[in-house]
This record gives structure tokens, sequence and C-alpha cells, in this order.
């Protein structure tokens, strides 16, 4: 009897910790947040820096991370609004840099410091 007890309680407190663990691996919340992967061109930090600066400004961003090497910005927000992920690319054009859906106007590309000037540069 003493052994099964101990079995028992085992088996208990196994189940639990797989429990906590499980509850423990979602490290971020992901319910009612839109993921979406956007191309936007740059070449340096001071475009990582304008270009997450842009997409923070629209409302619903929650997370605006952009990669310089894959040119990638990944966009995270509400999906309650839903035209967030397009103001953020028209709020980053607008800011100098061009995405998958805006081209930056030249007036505001060529005011950009020359190591910023991507669209000159062949890869």
């Amino acid at each position: 009897m003493k052994t099964f007890k101990m079995l028992f309680t085992v088996a208990i407190l196994l189940v639990t910790v797989s429990f906590a663990n499980a509850q423990s691996d979602k490290t971020e919340r992901t319910i009612g947040i839109k993921t979406e992967k956007v191309k936007v061109s740059g070449t340096c930090g001071m475009d990582k820096r304008r270009i997450e600066t842009a997409a923070y400004s629209v409302d619903g961003i929650k997370s605006a991370v952009w990669n310089e090497y894959t040119q990638i910005l990944v966009l995270k927000y509400s999906v309650f609004k839903k035209e967030a992920g397009d103001k953020a690319q028209r709020s980053i054009a607008t800011a100098g840099n061009d995405t998958e859906k805006y081209k930056a106007d030249d007036s505001v590309y060529n005011k950009l410091p020359d190591c910023c000037h991507y669209r000159t540069m062949q890869l």
C-alpha cells in the first residue's frame, strides 16, 4: 500500500509538472494578434530605426522588427485594426523607404543620408 501511494504521488507530480511546463512555453500571447511579413528596402541601422519608428507610429501596431540582411519587416498588430499593416507600409514609404506596396517619394528618398541610398546599390 505504501508503494502504491508513492507511485500515485509521483505520477500526479509528473502530470502537474508537464502541464506547468506546457504553459510556460507560451512566451507570447498571440490571440487577437496578426503577424505579417513585409519586404522593405534599406541598407543600414539608420534605415532600421526609421522603418521601425514609422511602423510603430501606426495605431494598432504591437511589434515591428526589421532585419537589414533579409530586408523583411515582421509586423504584429491587432486583428481589430485590419488596416494597420497597410497603414504601416504607407508610413514607411512616407519616411523614405520602399515597401512591397508603396514606393517612397523621390524627394524624400533623396534627403536620406548617403548610407541609406539603397536604390543605387545592386546586390
